[in-house]
């Protein structure tokens, strides 16, 4: 018993440590002074008024919003026809070819940054919506296609086989039949799809414009640059859109399973 509170206590300030940074920055987007004093000196709601009066910070919203929507919409439907091409169909280096899908998640990302940028560089898609489209999409497709190659394990391929036996065409059996079968796996993808987006720093830092930068990257230079407390405020809307977009994605993953089941 005693064993077993020891570990409790020891989770609790384990989750304490990490919840800290997140939870210390929520007082200090509402200081009055012009500072990243804590415990603040006032409060004052002076830097969520600056976030949506400030043309700069909303058009880094604008920036990041746009990219991340493109970026579900492209990685969603490439990690779909990945997920089934590598689920259905059994073919020499298919263990190879699942590895490199996931390559993205192992390899650092400021090695695959740099890469991008050489290339990006060639075709001049630096600084432009298709290289950061591109660019976060090929960060963003491992997430979509471990969620629906999960949900197409849970799929009886004899309602697929019955529906061709009654005529129904790939097409329309994928429409008909896959495809509402696998969909909280493809909601929980695009949704991890998107907050890996609008979240991705690295990638973006290389590939940025002054025509074209995402709010991570604004907040990066206000904090170099000019130690602009509308940080904290914009940190603490980007973390509550996040955290509202993932428990929106852990709720698919739930329904996926009780779908399975």
């Amino acid at each position: 018993m005693t064993l077993k509170r020891a570990l409790g206590a020891l989770a609790a300030l384990i989750i304490l440590w990490l919840l800290l940074p997140t939870l210390v920055i929520i007082p200090m987007s509402f200081n009055s002074a012009a500072s990243f004093n804590f415990p603040p000196q006032g409060f004052s709601l002076q830097w969520y008024e600056n976030f949506f009066t400030d043309p700069a910070w909303l058009r880094a919203l604008g920036s990041s919003l746009q990219v991340a929507l493109v970026t579900m919409v492209v990685a969603t439907s490439v990690g779909i026809m990945a997920a089934i091409g590598l689920s259905k169909v059994r073919f020499r280096g298919k263990a190879l070819l699942e590895s490199y899908f996931l390559t993205p998640l192992i390899v650092p990302g400021i090695v695959i940054a740099i890469g991008l940028y050489s290339l990006f560089l060639r075709f001049n898609l630096l600084g432009t919506l298709p290289g950061f489209v591109l660019a976060h999409t090929v960060v963003a497709l491992p997430l979509v296609i471990i969620n629906v190659t999960a949900s197409l394990q849970g799929v009886d391929p004899r309602l697929e086989q019955a529906s061709a036996t009654l005529g129904a065409g790939r097409l329309r059996t994928f429409f008909s039949i896959t495809l509402p079968l696998i969909m909280p796996g493809v909601t929980a993808g695009a949704l991890f799809a998107f907050v890996t987006s609008f979240d991705e720093i690295i990638l973006s830092l290389f590939i940025q414009s002054p025509q074209l930068q995402t709010l991570p990257v604004k907040i990066y230079n206000s904090v170099t640059q000019a130690s602009d407390p509308t940080v904290a405020a914009v940190a603490v809307i980007a973390m509550f859109t996040s955290v509202l977009v993932m428990l929106t994605a852990q709720f698919a993953t739930r329904k996926r399973k009780r779908v399975s089941a």
